[in-house]
């Protein structure tokens, strides 16, 4: 009995541990405590979480690998420390965390998203022996979902405030484009629908009720060839590209049409 309900125990908070997220599979800010804005941008970044990406960097001898990984650890193990980005030195294979992801930072422009660990393992010499800090600008690229993964630099060169700068593109940090039709297009998508039901519908009731055959199936065929024929009347009497030949007038002879003659004088004939 008590074992039945040990398993049952054991099976519950297996079940809401896998539901939940943990300390080690998100980004965190100080104290837990997203703004809606932050929790708006790790949403975005999601998309990336379950990808690692690596770079290369020779600095004077040495030579570095950097791996990063958004929102999840680098090492999937017991010794993980909540790496969000490491560095591994190729000639020694001493590893160095960059920053953390229970102690993250992220704001956004236009079409770029910054996203910051802090708490990394402390310089050995420089900066004061403050905690390392890695600047990830993610910049708008539509055309891949994550890729060019670049260190930039490395500000190490002061007492503090000092960071590792480093660039990717994603389509992630892409404006959201608003997807919502405007009145135009509402207005010509209704209007389709209703023209489509009218000649759909009038078709059915002018074949199944009707009894039509032929174009006498289109609903009410004799109004718009009439129509037509205004439409083309109209046509060629405003686009009509000749002046119209003037009809030859016939007019009748009338006595108005005939001038008066000259009155004759005779008195010349007259004997003086």
């Amino acid at each position: 009995m008590y074992a039945q309900l040990w398993c049952l125990c054991l099976a519950a908070v297996s079940a809401l541990a896998a539901d939940s997220p943990t300390l080690f599979n998100e980004c965190l800010v100080p104290g837990d405590k997203k703004s809606a804005a932050e929790t708006a941008l790790l949403k975005r970044l999601e998309p990336l979480k379950n990808k690692r990406f690596e770079v290369t960097d020779t600095d004077g001898p040495d030579t570095y690998t950097y791996t990063l990984v958004i929102c999840n650890r680098t090492l999937e193990d017991a010794k993980s420390t909540n790496e969000g980005l490491v560095q591994i030195n190729k000639a020694t294979s001493k590893t160095s965390v960059i920053g953390r992801i229970n102690d993250t930072y992220v704001f956004n422009g236009s079409d770029w998203i910054m996203l910051v660990y802090r708490s990394g393992d402390p310089y050995g010499g420089h900066c004061d022996n403050e905690p390392r800090k890695a600047m990830i600008m993610i910049s708008c690229n539509k055309n891949t979902l994550g890729d060019g993964f670049t260190i930039i630099s490395e500000e190490r060169n002061k007492s503090q405030d000092c960071f590792y700068l480093f660039e990717m593109d994603s389509s992630v940090a892409c404006p959201i484009e608003d997807s919502h039709l405007s009145v135009g297009s509402v207005l010509l998508i209704v209007f389709a629908v209703l023209l489509a039901l009218y000649i759909i519908g009038g078709f059915v009731y002018q074949r199944f009720v009707v009894g039509a055959k032929g174009i006498e199936q289109f609903p009410n065929i004799t109004f718009w060839q009439e129509l037509g024929n205004l439409v083309a009347d109209g046509c060629d009497f405003v686009c009509r590209s000749r002046a119209r030949s003037s009809e030859t007038a016939y007019r009748g002879v009338g006595d108005d049409q005939l001038g008066e003659e000259p009155e004759e004088r005779d008195d010349h004939l007259l004997p003086m």
